[in-house]
């Protein structure tokens, strides 16, 4: 057991799923539908995490360059589309590697306010160091936001809700690339206990209109209102 983490339970942790560039900037090579509304969101939930002191644990997809000799062509290991979106970090955080060890260091959530854990694959739960610390990690609610709602952000809840964790999972801050698929696992994810709540019932209302990471027209504040309408009515 992790003994420092489970003295006390903590009552809220943020969970921020593969918040990176390939997948929530225009110029990513994975880009998730109306980036610029999730992006916004996201931003707001962890703003207001930091304001509350609510510990942040980040999980970041990377996979190996193998001299160009693969087929996805997102999250590679040393490119700019891999880092996380600059206003996912915290100052005060440590960082993990994907490399199949289960160790962590002492006092963790004391000394660190955001834990960020690399993984080489969709579901965080199959590298064994994040499954030790979320199977371990006590808190009366685990609130989940990032990308994508029918990849890792379904399974990162469905996983916590079968160690029997709480889960609440921000849908307006949820990235997907399919919108047909995003909205049959949010489904899944609420059947199965997870309660979906909005961004403006979690940290109250913004009046944020640039999202400050993508530098996309829309992001910018460029385009005008009928284009972006026009656009996601065609999302």
């Amino acid at each position: 057991m992790i003994l420092q983490l489970v003295k006390a339970r903590r009552r809220q942790v943020l969970l921020d799923v593969d918040t990176q560039r390939d997948f929530l900037l225009a110029r990513g090579n994975a880009c998730i539908r109306n980036h610029r509304r999730v992006l916004a969101h996201i931003r707001r939930v962890l703003a207001w995490a930091r304001r509350r002191d609510i510990p942040i644990i980040s999980t970041a997809i990377v996979y190996p360059d193998n001299n160009g000799e693969t087929q996805i062509n997102y999250c590679i290991d040393g490119t700019e589309g891999q880092k996380k979106v600059n206003y996912t970090l915290v100052n005060n955080r440590i960082s993990f590697a994907a490399d199949g060890n289960t160790d962590l260091p002492r006092d963790l959530l004391r000394q660190y306010k955001q834990i960020v854990l690399h993984k080489r694959c969709v579901d965080p739960f199959d590298e064994p160091r994040i499954d030790r610390l979320l199977s371990e990690l006590r808190a009366n609610e685990f609130i989940v936001v990032g990308a994508g709602a029918e990849g890792a952000v379904k399974a990162t809840a469905l996983g916590l809700l079968q160690r029997g964790k709480s889960v609440v999972v921000v849908s307006d801050a949820v990235g997907s690339s399919n919108k047909r698929e995003a909205r049959l696992a949010l489904r899944k994810m609420e059947a199965k206990g997870a309660r979906l709540i909005e961004t403006k019932r979690l940290a109250g209302a913004s009046h944020l209109r640039r999202v400050g990471a993508c530098d996309c027209e829309s992001c910018r504040g460029l385009k005008t209102k009928e284009s972006v309408v026009a656009r996601q009515q065609d999302d």
